[in-house]
């Protein structure tokens, strides 16, 4: 792609962090809470929304509204007391909004202020730096990004639908080392481990080799690369320290090409390779490691999906999945003789196929949460693919068409041939585009999330250990949610709310694109009944992240609220006649 991107159309000053938090709260109270009970209206401009179990009145200011009800919001939120409208701070907001999910759900939940208020101090400190380089007064100190890291590192507010997005564990001063938004880069700690001590799994021979070339080691010794921060956490487990008093883990130190951290935070970037590691952090709703039967998973799924994936890029190939061929660790026997899990899981790390193993040439690829952002951030955003006076509204839909139809079938092909549930998310799809910002191949990732129907694979999860089979086996139902959730209301709806914030005139249109696409593939590879119900308009399943925080479930327990569905015909018909 060209060295430098259209400046960005969109007008909208970037929020304050008290802002960012407040709206986001509002985001997951709408969609969650008082959305579904009916206790919102839209009136003179702003969005009005109750909290009905202490009869409290809130509104803020819209941008924009939306089909789905994923409003755009501008300004603070204000509260109606004895004297009118009066603004008030996230804090308050905060305070409100846990009384209400404590009467809601007759549980406390002590966590959720202090993880609103990480929050907003990763977002605060976020903003800072984005304005310190703004200024000049804060040149980095390394080579500009390409476009691709560019992306993975411009997500200042995180997702617009979790009530604490930017919630971390760890010091200020750790987290400005290593967090991408922080546009940095490190090299990785390096351990020589005695070979029988090496963990591991490769779908094909070779395929950890990436890993060996990294640093050469003594004889007898295999390389285990390490996040830095995972080491400083785990350097003084008492089963390593004695593993490297014996010289059976040898420290050397830091070293190699410096990797950069991608959205994700702990999955890195570099020397041509992408390293998912562990990392005793909790971001958002997990702890970052990889479980044993997520190490092993990765490689099994790997294996045992590549005639599935290869089927899917030639049936349609301008998509392709980067696979997880391989993962390594540390083997170190506890006390009962097994190897010790803290270890095995915490120096674990996964390797990912690279860019050039499946990225069409000439293409640039780009993390889509930051094509889809609210905010124009990065040079990746739509409003900077769509370069203002060179592009119009049919332009905008052709580059949706475009998209929708490298996005759209492998993954519900996937689903209905081959009983697969892929997760495309935005910040698991990467979209390849060429010169012009178009949309030419799209890329999934991140094999943890992949899962397989139980009802068509039980024979192949029969061969797996149960550990490794039980997280990766989806009933029909949920499988289906999980997959109309990522492609239609994570991504799909979140991408269509950017290009609406460009021209909001069109969203009736791009939403009937949304059902034209889905009608193609019904017509061309059948409708199953479940497609026929999407395209009647049956309600779409999003993701209760506020409900599942305040609850204090894992994320693989997350629930779905149901959302009124903009995709019936009768319903866009009305809304294109306003």
């Amino acid at each position: 792609m060209s060295n430098s991107f259209a400046s960005s159309p969109v007008t909208a000053a970037l929020p304050t962090a008290d802002e960012a938090v407040a709206h986001t709260l509002l985001n997951c109270l709408l969609r969650e809470v008082s959305g579904p009970e009916h206790e919102t209206a839209v009136v003179d401009g702003h969005l009005l929304l109750r909290l009905s179990r202490r009869d409290v009145l809130l509104r803020v200011a819209l941008r924009r509204t939306s089909l789905l009800g994923a409003h755009r919001f501008t300004g603070p939120v204000q509260e109606q007391g004895a004297r009118g409208w009066t603004e008030m701070d996230w804090r308050r907001l905060a305070d409100q909004v846990q009384q209400e999910l404590t009467l809601r759900t007759g549980v406390p939940n002590d966590e959720f202020r202090g993880q609103l208020a990480s929050s907003h101090d990763g977002v605060a400190t976020a903003l800072a730096a984005l304005a310190a380089r703004t200024r000049g007064s804060s040149p980095p100190d390394r080579p500009p990004l390409d476009h691709y890291l560019e992306s993975e590192q411009s997500l200042l507010f995180g997702h617009r639908f979790h009530p604490a997005p930017k919630a971390r564990s760890g010091d200020h001063d750790t987290w400005a080392a290593y967090a991408p938004e922080a546009l940095t880069a490190f090299p990785l700690r390096h351990l020589a481990v005695r070979a029988p001590l090496i963990a591991g799994e490769t779908a094909a021979p070779g395929a950890d080799a990436v890993l060996d070339r990294l640093r050469p080691v003594p004889d007898g010794y295999r390389l285990l690369p390490a996040h830095p921060w995972q080491y400083e956490l785990l350097r003084e487990h008492p089963l390593l320290t004695a593993a490297i008093a014996r010289g059976d883990v040898l420290d050397l130190g830091t070293g190699g090409a410096p990797f950069t951290p991608t959205a994700s935070v702990r999955t890195l970037h570099g020397d041509e390779a992408f390293l998912k590691f562990s990392l005793n952090v909790r971001i958002t709703n997990c702890l970052r490691k990889n479980a044993s039967y997520e190490l092993a998973g990765a490689v099994a799924l790997t294996r045992l999906l590549a005639p599935v994936l290869d089927e899917l890029t030639a049936r349609f190939p301008g998509s392709a999945m980067l696979r997880e061929p391989a993962y390594r660790s540390l083997a170190v026997p506890g006390p009962d003789g097994r190897p010790d899990t803290s270890l095995l899981e915490g120096f674990g790390v996964i390797v990912r196929d690279p860019l050039d193993s499946v990225l069409h040439p000439g293409l640039t690829p780009l993390l889509a949460a930051a094509v889809a952002d609210e905010y124009p951030i990065s040079p990746a955003h739509i409003s900077r693919l769509l370069a203002e006076g060179s592009y119009g509204p049919q332009a905008a839909l052709d580059w949706w068409a475009a998209y929708l139809r490298l996005l759209l079938p492998p993954v519900l092909d996937a689903y209905t041939r081959h009983g697969v549930v892929l997760e495309p998310h935005l910040q698991n799809v990467l979209i390849a585009v060429d010169d012009h910002g178009m949309p030419r191949q799209v890329l999934f990732r991140d094999l943890e999330g992949t899962k397989l129907l139980a009802e068509r694979h039980s024979r192949t999860l029969a061969t797996l250990p149960a550990d490794v089979a039980s997280p990766i086996a989806y009933d029909a139902q949920r499988g289906w949610d999980r997959v109309v959730y990522c492609l239609l209301v994570n991504n799909a709806a979140e991408m269509l709310a950017a290009l609406a914030d460009l021209h909001p005139h069109l969203e009736p249109a791009l939403w009937a694109e949304v059902r034209y696409v889905l009608g193609e593939f019904g017509n061309e590879y059948g409708y199953s009944p479940r497609l026929r119900a999407l395209l009647a308009g049956a309600p779409l399943p999003a993701k209760a992240n506020l409900l599942t925080r305040w609850e204090r479930r894992a994320d693989r327990e997350a629930g779905y609220v149901r959302l009124p569905s903009p995709l019936a015909d009768d319903v866009l018909t009305a809304w294109s006649a306003q």
